[in-house]
This record gives C-alpha cells, structure tokens and sequence, in this order.
C-alpha cells in the first residue's frame, strides 16, 4: 500500500485542512466546514432503504496496551490481555497502534471492507472516537479530522460533516465524529482500508484509554432479497440503569427471516457484567442479543466481531481491543415471527461506556 501523508501532514499544521475535500455520494469533492460540538447527540436516523442488498463495516481499533499497570494484583500480562483475557483498559500503560511505518502518523490501524462479487456501493459513512485525556491530554481541535487510504492508495484527509459528540466525565474526555464516504468506497471498492490520526491520548489512569472507527457500507446487488437497511447514529453515556432506546417503525419483517445489527461502543470493558442489548419487533417477547463473543450479560465487552466463520481481516486483529467495541450480531432468532418495528434497547449497568452508532439490514416481507 503506497501511503504518503508527510505533504499533507505538514499543510495540516498550518490549517489548510479546513480546505480538504470531502467525498459525497454521487456528487464532486467539496470544501468542508469546521464542525460544531455537543456533549450529546440524541439517536436519530442517518440513513433508510428498501433494497435487494445488505450492509457490511470494517473497524479496528487505535490504541492497545503496552505494558501492565500496578492497579491489582495479579493484573494480566499486555499479551494474554490483547488475546482475549477478561481485562480492563484502566490496568495498563497504553499506547498508539501504527501498523503503516510512516513516520508522519503517530496511530493507524487497518481493516477489511468486504463486499459481495457485483454489489454496488450505495452509502458509506466513517465513524471515529476516543478519549482524549488519559496520561496525557489531546486537544479537542483535532477530534473532527482523520486521514483515510483506500485499498493500495494514499492518505486523503477527512473532516467531520456533521456536530461532534464531545464530553467531559467520569474521568474522560470522550468524542466520536463521522463523515460521508460514500464516494470514495464506492470508487474504491473491497479491500483493506487504513485509518490514522484519530484523536486518542495514551498513558495510563483510572478511566482508561480507548478509541478507533468504524466505517459502515451499505450495498445493492440484485440476486440478494430484499432487505430493510438502516444506519443511526448518536453520542451519549451510558449511565448505570439506564438504557438507549432506538426504534424504526413502520416495517414489514419476514417471518423467519434473516439479519444482523451493529453496534458501535466505547469504554466497555471484558468481563464487567450488567451490559445488555435487546431487540424487539413487535411480537412475542424481546431477544437477547449475543453469540460466543459477546455474552448476553456483557455485550460492551471490547471485542470487534461477526457471525460466521470467515470474518473480515484486520491489522492488527486483537481479540480484546481494551475498550473499543464494533459487533455485528445476529438477529435470526429474533425475526422468526416476523414484525412490524424494531426497538432496540442498550443498557449498561457498570461500565462508564458511550455508543455512538447502530445499523441493521432485515429481510422483508414481499
């Protein structure tokens, strides 16, 4: 992969990134605005379709640990924590994933977008976050930028095209931002992509440090059934007994049908029970979401997961990303009546955990 950020890098130092072309779908690059910020964003709908396709998402995560803290004794060694042992991103000294060897980007991280033989790229939006006051204290300025290379291209600054989710608490500085992409994944097609530069502080305290992105592509492709798709997104705390509540109304589910809803999280930590994801379409009971990497008690658990055996790729692929969460979890079991909505509920009982996003793709009824 040919990445080459130091000109670019270097212009960004001066501002010349409030001038960077943003990809919108269907349409040319365009000048993007400076983002505003909100310490919370209300869940609402991104994007709704009817169409023969479905959705896929890369994600990754920034940071890792780097060397075990002295918080409890025995804390788990950094290896066995990045293997998957139950582990909290406060028990370490953490530090910045950088798998491109550029000397200009200090955190870049890569992930797979895989799409179906023929499909058709109908929106795609990039999803990114962290917490920016750890050992250190990472300037808020930088939240809405991030740069992104497509599939053996070069580094392309993308900006924030909608209000950053930005707040102070519990220790953290928490934010996530997102931008259309449209344009560049469907030019650029599958393959991995690299994302570098989100905005997370390393080091160590007692809230911990995490981020990464998430970047969610719906497609079309005729041979495939006919499925509602749909994005939401948002930034908000999960308090303890509280709960996030989305809901899209007005469907027609097939019974028995098939599907899947992502959820993008930060700050859950593995092993930390009293976190819960439950869907629910308007017949019979809700359903426990969850599968062997998400337990039903502990869905905010720092894992980047999927059904299936044949997963996407990433680079770095660690099995507990120590604080950042993006799972596609299945909804069959859910759907065996059919419906007419689909509420979701996400609560957290322990965990000082954020959500920033949630998509699904359901077959419907014809």
């Amino acid at each position: 992969m040919r990445i080459s950020p130091g000109r670019l890098l270097r212009r960004a130092m001066v501002g010349c990134l409030a001038l960077a072309a943003l990809w919108v779908p269907g349409g040319p690059a365009r000048a993007a605005p400076s983002a505003a910020e909100a310490e919370s964003l209300t869940f609402t709908q991104r994007y709704q379709a009817l169409r023969h396709g479905g959705i896929v998402r890369a994600a990754n995560s920034s940071i890792t640990c780097r060397t075990a803290a002295v918080t409890r004794a025995p804390a788990p060694s950094c290896a066995t924590a990045r293997e998957g042992r139950a582990a909290a991103n406060g028990d370490f000294d953490m530090f910045y994933i950088d798998v491109d060897e550029d000397p200009n980007t200090y955190n870049s991280s890569r992930a797979e977008v895989r799409l179906p033989e023929g499909a058709r790229v109908s929106y795609a939006r990039l999803y990114w976050g962290g917490n920016l006051r750890v050992g250190e204290q990472k300037p808020a300025k930088d939240n809405g930028r991030v740069l992104v290379a497509e599939p053996g291209g070069d580094y392309k600054a993308v900006l924030a095209d909608t209000v950053v989710g930005h707040r102070e608490g519990r220790g953290a500085d928490a934010f996530q931002a997102s931008a259309d992409v449209t344009g560049l994944v469907r030019a650029s097609g599958s393959g991995l992509y690299t994302v570098a530069q989100v905005n997370v502080a390393m080091g160590r305290s007692a809230a911990g440090a995490w981020g990464g992105w998430t970047l969610v592509v719906a497609y079309d492709k005729e041979s495939e059934p006919l499925r509602h798709l749909a994005v939401w997104d948002g930034f908000d705390a999960l308090a303890p007994r509280a709960e996030q509540v989305v809901r899209l109304r007005g469907l027609r589910l097939a019974e028995r049908g098939r599907g899947s809803a992502g959820l993008v999280a930060y700050n859950g930590d593995a092993g930390r029970r009293g976190d819960s994801l439950t869907v629910s379409t308007g017949r019979g009971a809700a359903a426990v979401l969850s599968d062997a990497a998400n337990p039903r008690d502990d869905v905010l658990n720092s894992t980047i997961s999927a059904p299936g055996a044949a997963s996407a790729g990433r680079i770095p692929a660690y099995p507990n990303t120590l604080g950042y969460d993006s799972d596609v979890l299945d909804l069959s079991r859910a759907l065996r009546r059919g419906g007419d909505q689909l509420v979701f509920r996400l609560v957290a009982q322990r965990d000082a955990a954020w959500v920033g996003a949630l998509f699904v793709a359901v077959d419907a009824k014809q």
